[in-house]
């Protein structure tokens, strides 16, 4: 908002007042307004003030809206797995936060995804840092700094502040901080299969299984998947290996052996057991 202090033409004279689809520059706003925003003209400058607030938080409850449009939608939000990483923008000019916003979307994909709360031009104020510390987000400062009420808040709500004047720092500390939000990438490399050929008894409570190794090697301590008609009965890993009466670290295919499994009885006849190491790697995006 603001109070209209001159309006120059295209030839850079002065006028008093412009009509319809006359091109003009209007300077006195307290603000820098996007392309195609609405200039609307009001009775007085408090009047003013509070159109502007009432857009503002229209756009803010349009930007932050999550409510789904239809069943299809509802049940894509409710079953979706994506991590959203949400951030606030303010930059000293609307060709920056333009500029932010894009490559900030561009880090996301199909685990992660940006969120952008507000983007606008202009200091940091009160209710970027109320907004922010709403969703648990950090401010991102381009080339601009908070006012004096946005400091005492942001030092009460303990909201992190991230600046930065140069784009490509900026994305490349955002990628680290939703690296580290998905965490290491589990791979797993099956190194064994075999099948339960007979269950007994090992000590008071304990079930041991005897196996016959058909692929690759059963090894002590990796993880493994309990089978029965190709449907998982238990998540587990190997507690104990034995090969006739000694205790061994592998076996391999072709070769029977005895396994006690970790945190589980429930063992068939007929099951297969899948025997995997895990491999964690740090994610990129």
């Amino acid at each position: 908002s603001g109070k209209v202090r001159a309006i120059v033409d295209d030839k850079g004279q002065q006028l008093k007042e412009a009509g319809p689809s006359m091109p003009v520059e209007v300077l006195g706003l307290g603000g820098v307004p996007s392309a195609g925003d609405n200039l609307t003209v009001v009775e007085n400058e408090q009047r003013a003030r509070e159109v502007a607030k009432y857009r503002q938080e229209l756009a803010t409850e349009k930007r932050t809206a999550l409510a789904p449009t239809n069943f299809d939608t509802m049940f894509n939000t409710l079953s979706s797995n994506v991590i959203e990483f949400p951030v606030v923008v303010k930059a000293d000019v609307q060709g920056s936060v333009e500029a932010i916003v894009n490559a900030l979307h561009n880090l996301s994909n199909d685990d992660i995804k940006v969120r952008v709360l507000n983007g606008g031009v202009g200091a940091i104020t009160e209710s970027d840092v109320l907004l922010a510390g709403g969703s648990k987000a950090p401010i991102i400062g381009f080339n601009v700094r908070p006012n004096a009420k946005a400091r005492e808040l942001l030092k009460r709500d303990n909201v992190r502040m991230m600046y930065y004047d140069v784009i490509y720092h900026l994305t490349d500390a955002i990628a680290k901080e939703m690296i580290g939000e998905l965490g290491p990438e589990r791979i797993e490399h099956v190194v064994g299969r075999a099948q339960v050929k007979e269950v007994f008894k090992s000590g008071k409570r304990d079930k041991a299984a005897g196996l016959l190794v058909e692929e690759g090697v059963i090894r002590k301590g990796l993880f493994a998947r309990l089978t029965r008609a190709d449907v998982i009965v238990s998540a587990t890993k190997i507690a104990s290996l034995r090969r006739f009466k000694d205790d061994v670290d592998e076996v391999r295919a072709g070769l029977e052996c005895g396994v006690v499994l970790e945190d589980t009885n429930d063992i068939k006849p007929g099951d297969q057991l899948e025997v995997f190491s895990v491999e964690e790697r740090e994610r990129t995006l």
